[in-house]
């Protein structure tokens, strides 16, 4: 997922950018809006501080709506009054108020992410597999069969398609899709991910699709 992170203090800048970076996001930071990209294509998600040189957050914030309605755009500010907060969710999602802690907003991130999901809607093309989501359908396209998961099979691998390029651990897999706490030394992911790789993988004793990350946990590449 890439993200375009507008903020013009450098240490607050460059703390939030290393944090989200490190949560697996692609960060594109500017340090104004004078350099927006003519297009947004390959943006997934606005994160917006108010106050800026030139042009202010809001002006930015409604410029960005209007070229690119369906954007999720969270703004960031230390004004917390109750007319820029709504001032602000006239065009944006989310308003967070500064100081905020960074797990905090990895997880609005993520949350937006989840709403606005458009790898889930569209059809992906991942080595062999041609990916429709939207009507749940899987094509192995060397041999033109489709591939059955079942429902949970299916839950594990939208999960890691909402999360593409992201290294996730275990813990981040488990709670996400089963929705409880992951118990140390639960080895129902590992089965479930052996069973997946039987079924998506060419090798599946040489997988190319779910990767393990030794020490960390899995990931699948775009």
């Amino acid at each position: 997922m890439r993200l375009l992170y507008i903020e013009d203090e450098v240490e607050i800048g460059q703390w939030v950018k290393d944090e989200l970076t490190a949560k697996g996001y692609e960060v594109v930071w500017l340090t104004s809006g004078l350099n927006l990209p003519e297009s947004f294509a390959d943006v997934d998600l606005v994160i917006l501080d108010v106050m800026l040189p030139g042009l202010d957050g809001f002006s930015i914030g409604k410029r960005i709506k209007r070229a690119k309605p369906e954007m999720p755009i969270i703004m960031l500010s230390a004004r917390s009054s109750i007319e820029d907060k709504l001032e602000g969710l006239e065009f944006a999602e989310d308003y967070v108020t500064k100081p905020f802690h960074p797990d905090e907003l990895a997880k609005r991130v993520e949350i937006l992410l989840r709403r606005f999901d458009r790898t889930t809607t569209s059809k992906r093309k991942i080595k062999h597999l041609e990916i429709d989501l939207s009507s749940n359908l899987i094509i192995n396209s060397l041999t033109g069969e489709e591939i059955l998961l079942t429902g949970k099979q299916f839950q594990i691998f939208s999960y890691f398609l909402r999360h593409l390029n992201q290294i996730l651990t275990k813990e981040q897999l488990y709670e996400g899709v089963w929705e409880e706490p992951y118990i140390e030394g639960d080895k129902t992911l590992m089965v479930h991910i052996r069973f997946l790789r039987e079924k998506l993988e060419i090798n599946p004793s040489q997988p190319e699709i779910i990767e393990t990350i030794r020490g960390i946990g899995y990931r699948v590449r775009a």
